[in-house]
């Protein structure tokens, strides 16, 4: 509304229009007279419509409606936009209707709804009737209609500002700019429909350089109309490829829409539809035929400015002579000057002049803003011509030596009522000393006083300033500082006014155009309302100096002015506080400052106006106080390029993940100078800058930095040296690529076709940048002329190439292009036809790549088809072959299609070439294979490394990557699931050298897949890692470690007593350097060395010790070593209460008297027992501190024992054997040292208590062993032990009498406990079944077995623990094998015992007188009766009177001679024998000469054959021992001094017991080999217990030699032979005893 005043102005103590200046009063005339004029032109185009604007007391001068016409109400909006008719309706305001009747307001109503009728509904002829109406009544209704609208209409404009109208909205494109492909010389059309409330503003750019038609005349032409606007292009040539914009205003926000013009080259006749060009923008017309003119002009630039330099403060000027032909006087052409591509307008630092045939520049004050790439276009209405040229803006000499340089480019952004954010770009410059921050000075508009804005300097190089005036305008600048002192300011920034934009809109907008629309508003004047709840609060900008927060005014506020209060609140508290307590904030955005940096704020609004303050909005999320911009990362690789002679081309790789990224800045150093200079002191965004200046002939390396406002980054990795020179003859040869090739067709539709190809062999000398398509048509074989498919460089290797002609032919061949320019194109493809496909199955896949080759896998990598065909893609299959096999031994690699665009793929062969393909396939089947790859070699290159991951000392996990076959071109690619990562928010990438490195920043779950990295320009150099998730768990588990390190002990905190019952705590670590340190803390409390405690800190081993001589109560309680290395700590603790300190404490006492102790002679091991292998008990105690005056003593049961040779005392050591051995005295002659009689017998008796006593001069000590009750048990169960583990496996032996089972032991006791099992189950014994030990033998004898006895045997040993049992299986083949041997053994021994035998009787030699009588018997045993027959010299004898034979009772055999002769001398024989075998008896009579008569001599022998002489027996003939030779075998004779029936007796007995004896050791000798003399021991040692007797010395020395050589005589052979094989024995026969009938008859 013209009239309307702001409402900032209206609560402002000055009302009064005085108080404008005239600047604004000139302002506010203009911007009223336009809207009357606008107003008024609508009012001409509306039929019968009449607009009339009132503006307070002015009204009848501004309006423009003539004052005849009925005044209505306009609806505008708070920028004064008209947007239609309002017709109020008041329900009862007593303020707006006070001075009127009833009657007055309702005529009011009905006229006011009476005159909007007629203007918008009634005809001509009804105004005429209304205007015949009375002239007095006219006037008095429109002087009270005028009164009346005027306090209405300023009611509506104060709730307008106040409150936010629902109707206004953001600009939003209903239909956006299409983009467009045209021919060269054609027209092209950009429109676009636009709502929103106000009408927005539309302003179209080019490139981001706005459109002005004015500057090109015909060019372009902008058109407006009903929301629908459009630009328009003339004669399109190649210049106006470009990117279009459509910039949509107004005062509630803007909005852009984008698009692409491409302008082609002619290709044909143009199409007549198109709008035909327009002959007033000739440029590039082939005729040149201008019709303003009818004349061509041509343009030629002379003198052309060149690179410059200038440096800050100095004025530069550039310029160029322009000559014209043909020279028309007062002919101007267009003359444009250009920075960076941005049209220069005359400025205070800008001047231009152009003088007929010179164009000049002049920068009268440089600043480094002003450097830039300088253009000067001349246009004219034939064409135009343009020179370019750089300048360079070095930075003035520092005021203090130094200080940095000057930033650049200061811009205000959101300026408001409350603050503007300024922000700037740092500079170059530091001068070796980093920037601390920056300054930011402000100078109000008209005046020269600068005033700083920040106290202390700020890094980020964007500031919101406060503290403004509202309405004000003020300029800024900003200085930097470093250490050493402060830069130059910068240039001073254009002014802003501290006011909203929506009142800036007002001060320079126009009235927004007539919509004829009414629009019936229903409003209720809400005085002293209490403004509602501000909605939308966010957090739009935080940095560690402040926050700015932003929102949107409350739908209910009442009709006055808004203000608003913020509050903050620390995270986690609720506790808010007010920020603006004094003065509330105007607009709906406001600046934090003063926030504790790393700190998490909430923040909440509250409105406030005169009715009260309002409710709080709801708070915002937690928001960290601190830089959220990060510094940029280091760009990448740097490429120096030779350009001329004083210059290079740098290209570089663009920071990765940089955000608000302001530029770069390119740093240059000769080579062995370690001075860096700046080649440019303005950002440049590109990632190519050509830098001059440089020395010919110098060696230079370059860097690069990127900037942002949060600073500027580390510097790029030094670019290789490059040799500053001309680059024609001295640059690389081929430096472009060649060609590519291996075209082919991805898919095809009715108009377009999308193809691929291949890489280039070589890619020339940088990395390939883009890629051109041509094509051509064929048709009837002929073809046609190339024809560009693309203008700009594609880099993929696939390319859509549309607007081709359906079921045409056409070829397509494509060139390469890099640094160096674009390569020779490839050889033509194949003709493809462009006719649509319609199969169902999928095209083929393309772009096939290998990596990781090794010799038995590698990874192949494919792009998906480009075709889907019917349906979606849903996997892939693999085909491998030898690369030189023919096309049917194609062969698959899985058999189950993979969804992925990745196979790692195992190779068959090592060595072997091979190729691949992949193929598509969906639900319709598999589709067309692609193209394979090129042949492969399954080889592992020398040098191929891995990744490689490690976790550093901080705990970060990192993967690496080493190369050593880098070229300079070489670069590392790293891929996640082999996409190339580009996202650095969860890894991030390092490269050093031939070295690579990737981090991650937080490694989660969503870090899991399969990482690869890959170096281009290499031979293929690449690997993988695959993080699953136990890998992830088991590298977070290392990090942790090392991010929070421990130091590692070896021990834990312990304790143990030392000599004279110290107590030691100590601990030991496995490593700690120099600098650890130990706290030692005892109930929390440090303690130190001193008297009582004694510390130790040997760092070399680690051991951490404190010592205390004793302990006392009040040292129960926790000791604590605390350790520190570094950031490493570690603790370990030992409790020491209650029981265990009180046992320790009573250790400590103990170990202290044992000291004591310890100084005379003392047990330094105590009394306990071993038992020997051999089963002997050893008692045995260790001493110490003895000397030869040392006594030992030892008890049983308190009694002494008398010292004896087992008592040993060497080396400290003392023994006691607790049982003696036994040796029978008559074997006494058998070594002492043999082991059987080593073995000892331990019983009952050995139990008691043993007791050692050392003493001497100096003290005594003892030691008791305790050996009854359990204690002897205990050592018996020891004892049993050896026994058992040393019996020998069970063994099968068949008797005579069944199967025998036994086992031999080493020793064997008495008390031994044995058991016999027979499956598993105790042996119940019977007569049949018996158990015995004989010797150390132990047996279990089944007498006449049957099958019932078969199965597992088992003998268990106990010896109080687990106890030992031995098995053996007594069936199948051991059973038949073992009875059969039972039955052959029995029949043996039945033929055995029946057989005929000569028992005894006979002597060997007998030696008698002639004429004597000799009566010799003799027993005679079998069954059946055996013959008995009798030879002289092997003569059978016959029974005569001289011989008298007799054989008596089938038993006794007697031989008697009744008068002996000299022919009686010779040998004699007795002969017996029945079925079961025969034995003879030899004896020898020798005669002598009679001597005198002895009687007659009657020989009685033994039951072993030996003479027993009579009671009249002389002594001397006793003494002559008469012996018989017989041809068995004979034990050892005992001459018994015991009557003859008593020997009787007792020989009987022992005879059987004998037998007994030689059955056992029989069984012995079945089992291996007997020893003889262990049997003789054995007879011996039996009869010995059995008779307790023992032979009398005297009676030994009678046994003749032959006697004793008797034990070695075996049988003769002829003998041997009828003894049963199985016995395998050579044992005596049973032994014939006298009856008592020989007996009597021998003493006869």
């Amino acid at each position: 509304m013209s009239g309307s005043i702001p409402f900032y102005q209206k609560n402002h103590r000055h009302y009064d229009r005085g108080y404008r200046s005239k600047e604004m009063e000139s302002a506010v005339s203009q911007y009223q007279a336009s809207s009357s004029s606008y107003a008024a032109r609508s009012s001409s185009t509306s039929r019968g419509l009449r607009v009339s604007s009132y503006s307070g007391l002015e009204e009848s001068r501004l309006s423009p409606i003539p004052k005849r016409s009925k005044p209505t109400y306009l609806a505008v909006d708070r920028d004064n936009q008209i947007i239609g008719y309002v017709v109020p309706i008041f329900r009862g305001s007593q303020e707006f209707a006070s001075g009127l009747s009833d009657t007055e307001e309702a005529r009011m109503k009905e006229s006011a709804g009476h005159m909007a009728r007629r203007n918008l509904f009634t005809s001509g002829l009804e105004m005429e009737r209304t205007e015949q109406s009375s002239r007095k009544t006219a006037m008095r209704e429109s002087a009270e209609r005028i009164s009346l609208s005027k306090r209405i209409h300023e009611n509506e404009e104060y709730h307008k500002r106040m409150n936010e109208d629902s109707l206004m909205h953001t600009p939003e494109f209903v239909i956006k700019p299409r983009s467009h492909t045209v021919w060269e010389k054609q027209c092209v059309r950009l429109h676009c429909t636009v709502s929103g409330w106000p009408d927005p503003r539309v302003v179209w750019y080019k490139n981001n350089v706005t459109i002005d038609p004015l500057a090109q005349p015909g060019k372009y032409k902008l058109v407006s109309s009903y929301n629908v606007h459009s630009l328009e292009i003339n004669r399109c040539d190649f210049d106006d490829t470009a990117q279009y914009r459509a910039s949509a205003m107004n005062s509630k926000g803007e909005l852009s829409a984008f698009a692409s013009v491409v302008v082609k080259r002619f290709k044909g006749e143009v199409d007549e539809a198109l709008p035909s060009p327009r002959s007033s923008a000739a440029s590039g017309s082939e005729d040149g035929i201008v019709s303003e003119y009818g004349i061509t002009f041509q343009t030629h630039i002379v003198e052309k400015f060149d690179v410059s330099f200038g440096r800050e403060g100095e004025t530069l000027s550039l310029g160029c002579t322009v000559i014209i032909y043909p020279n028309l006087q007062r002919y101007q052409p267009e003359v444009q000057w250009y920075r960076d591509d941005v049209l220069l307008s005359p400025s205070k630092w800008t001047h231009m002049h152009w003088s007929g045939d010179r164009a000049t520049i002049t920068l009268t004050h440089l600043n480094k803003e002003d450097e830039g790439l300088y253009t000067l276009r001349i246009t004219t209405k034939s064409g135009y011509e343009t020179h370019s040229a750089y300048v360079f803006v070095r930075d003035a000499d520092a005021e203090m030596e130094g200080a940095p340089g000057a930033p650049l480019d200061v811009r205000c952004q959101d300026a408001n009522k409350d603050y503007v954010i300024v922000t700037w770009k740092q500079p170059a410059v530091d001068r070796g000393s980093s920037i601390m921050g920056y300054f930011v000075d402000r100078c109000e508009v008209g005046t020269t006083h600068w005033s700083q804005c920040n106290d202390t300097p700020i890094k980020f190089a964007r500031f919101p300033v406060t503290g403004l005036v509202e309405g004000r305008s003020y300029m800024f600048r900003v200085r930097a500082v470093n250490k050493s002192g402060m830069s130059r300011p910068s240039r001073a920034s254009e002014p802003v006014a501290a006011m909203d934009p929506g009142d800036r809109a007002r001060m320079r907008g126009t009235s927004a155009p007539w919509t004829g629309q009414i629009i019936v508003t229903e409003e209720e004047p809400a005085e002293g309302v209490v403004p509602g709840v501000p909605v939308g609060l966010e957090v739009t900008e935080a940095t560690k100096n402040y926050v700015v927060l932003s929102w949107k005014p409350p739908g209910e506020r009442g009709h006055e002015g808004v203000m608003y209060y913020v509050e903050k609140c620390v995270s986690g508290t609720d506790s808010w506080q007010r920020v603006n307590t004094e003065i509330p904030v105007k607009s709906p955005r406001f600046a934090l400052f003063d926030l504790a940096e790393g700190k998490s704020y909430s923040f909440r609004v509250r409105c406030c106006n005169s009715a009260g303050v309002g409710e709080p909005s709801s708070p915002t999320e937690p928001t960290t106080v601190g830089d959220q911009l990060d510094i940029p990362a280091p760009p990448g690789r740097v490429v120096p390029i030779r350009n001329t002679d004083t210059s290079v081309v740098v290209s570089w790789e663009a920071s990765r993940e940089a955000k608000e990224l302001v530029g770069y800045y390119i740093e240059a150093s000769i080579v062995g100078s370690n001075v860096w200079e700046p080649c440019n002191n303005k950002p440049v965004k590109a990632t190519r800058f050509i830098c001059h200046g440089l020395v010919t002939g110098e060696t230079y390396v370059f860097k690069v930095k990127a900037v942002n406002a949060a600073g500027l980054s580390e510097s790029s990795q030094e670019s290789e040296p490059i040799e500053v020179k001309a680059a024609i003859g001295g640059g690389i040869p081929y430096a472009t690529p060649a060609p590519p090739y291996g075209i082919s067709v991805l898919e095809c539709v009715r108009d377009a076709m999308v193809l691929s190809w291949k890489q280039p062999t070589f890619i020339g000398g940088a990395d390939i940048t883009g890629y051109f398509v041509d094509y051509r048509e064929v048709v009837e074989g002929v073809v046609g002329k190339w024809h560009e498919a693309n203008i700009k460089s594609v880099t993929d290797r696939a390319y859509r190439v549309s607007d081709l002609k359906e079921n045409m032919k056409y070829q397509f061949q494509v060139r390469a292009a890099n640094m160096a320019g674009v390569g020779i194109p490839s050889l033509s493809s194949e003709t493809f036809t462009c006719a649509e496909w319609t199969i169902a199955v999928p095209g083929p896949p393309h772009d096939l790549q290998a990596t990781e080759v090794r010799s038995t896998s590698l990874m192949l990598l494919w792009k998906p088809p480009v075709y889907q065909g019917r349906d979606e893609v849903n996997g892939f299959y693999i085909d491998i072959k030898e690369a030189e096999a023919p096309l049917e031994a194609w062969r698959g690699v899985n058999e189950k299609a993979t969804n992925k665009k990745y196979m790692k793929i195992q190779i068959p062969k090592e060595g072997e070439t091979y190729v691949f393909r992949v193929r598509a396939q969906n639900k319709a089947g598999v589709g067309k294979a692609s193209e394979p790859t090129e042949p492969i070699l399954a080889q592992t290159k020398p040098g191929t490394t891995e990744i490689v991951v490690d976790v550093d000392d901080d705990g970060v996990i990192s993967m690496n990557f080493e190369c050593a076959n880098l070229t300079p071109d070489s670069k590392f690619v790293w891929s996640k699931n082999y996409e190339e990562i580009t996202d650095e928010t969860r890894i991030t990438m390092e490269t050093k050298g031939n070295k690579s490195k990737a981090t991650f920043k937080t490694p989660a779950e969503d870090d899991l897949g399969i990482y690869s990295c890959l170096v281009t320009h290499t031979d293929g150099a690449s690997s993988s890692y695959t993080l699953s998730a136990e890998e992830l768990k088991k590298l977070l588990e290392i990090s942790h470690d090392h991010k929070f390190p421990i130091i590692p002990l070896k021990t834990e905190l312990a304790v143990e007593l030392l000599e004279k019952g110290k107590v030691r705590f100590w601990l030991q670590a496995e490593k700690i350097s120099a600098n650890g340190k130990v706290e030692y803390v005892f109930n929390d409390n440090v303690v130190s060395q001193g008297e009582k405690y004694k510390t130790n800190f040997d760092k070399n081993t680690g051991v951490i010790e404190m010592t205390m001589e004793s302990l006392t109560p009040a040292d129960e309680g926790t000791f604590t070593f605390q350790l520190q290395d570094g950031k490493a700590t570690n603790q370990s603790s030992l409790v020491l209460i209650g029981d265990v300190f009180k046992q320790l404490q009573k250790e400590s006492e103990f170990q202290r008297k044992e000291w004591f102790r310890k100084q005379g002679p003392h047990f330094v091991e105590y009394l306990s027992y071993e038992v020997t292998p051999e089963c002997c008990v050893v008692l045995k105690c260790k001493v110490g501190n003895i000397k030869k005056e040392t006594v030992a003593l030892w008890y049983k049961d308190g009694r002494e024992i008398k010292a004896d040779e087992h008592l040993t005392f060497t080396e400290g050591v003392l023994t006691l054997e607790i049982a003696q051995r036994d040796t029978p005295a008559a074997v006494a002659d058998i070594p002492p040292d043999d082991v059987y009689w080593r073995r000892l017998k331990i019983s009952k008796k050995d139990a008691g208590i043993y007791e050692v006593i050392l003493k001497d001069d100096r003290g005594k000590d003892s030691s008791t062993l305790n050996l009854t009750d359990q204690g002897f048990k205990n050592m018996m169960n020891e004892v049993f032990s050896v026994i058992a583990n040393s019996s020998t496996a069970l063994k099968i032996q068949s008797t005579e009498e069944g199967i025998r089972l036994y086992s031999f032991v080493s020793y064997y006791n008495d008390e031994l406990h044995v058991t016999w099992h027979h499956k598993d189950a105790a042996i119940a014994f019977t007569d049949r079944i018996k158990s015995g030990v004989v010797g150390e033998q132990l047996w279990l004898q089944i007498s006449e077995p049957t099958d019932k006895d078969k199965g597992k045997y088992a003998i268990e040993f106990f010896d109080g623990k687990g106890g030992l049992r031995r098995t053996v299986e007594l069936s199948g083949q051991a059973f038949d094998d073992a009875y059969a041997e039972f039955q052959r053994l029995k029949a043996a021994a039945i033929a055995e015992r029946n057989r005929a035998r000569v028992a005894g009787g006979l002597p060997d030699v007998v030696t008698i007188q002639e004429g004597k009588a000799l009566n010799l018997t003799c027993n005679i045993s079998g069954d059946p009766l055996p013959e008995v027959t009798w030879l002289k010299n092997d003569r059978e004898m016959v029974s005569d009177d001289h011989y008298i034979l007799k054989f008596e009772s089938g038993k006794f055999a007697s031989f008697t001679i009744s008068t002996v002769n000299t022919a009686d001398s010779g040998k004699y024989s007795i002969l017996v024998k029945n079925k079961y075998g025969t034995e003879s008896g030899d004896f020898t009579i020798k005669v002598t000469e009679g001597t005198g008569d002895l009687g007659g001599t009657a020989y009685l022998t033994d039951a072993d054959g030996n003479v027993v002489f009579g009671p009249n027996t002389p002594q001397e003939k006793k003494k002559t021992t008469v012996t018989g030779k017989k041809m068995q075998k004979r034990k050892d004779s005992v001459i018994l001094k015991q009557p003859m029936h008593i020997a009787e007796e007792k020989k009987e007995s022992k005879a059987e017991e004998k037998s007994e004896k030689k059955k056992e050791m029989k069984v012995e000798k079945v089992g291996g080999k007997v020893n003889v003399a262990e049997e003789k021991r054995a007879a011996v040692s039996a009869a010995a217990e059995q008779e307790d007797l023992t032979p009398a010395a005297g009676e030994q020395e009678n046994l003749t030699p032959a006697a004793a050589e008797q034990e070695n005589l075996t049988p003769p052979a002829a003998e041997q032979e009828n003894l049963p094989e199985a016995t395998g024995t050579d044992e005596d026969k049973p032994i014939t005893e006298l009856t008592p009938e020989t007996q009597a008859h021998n003493t006869d």
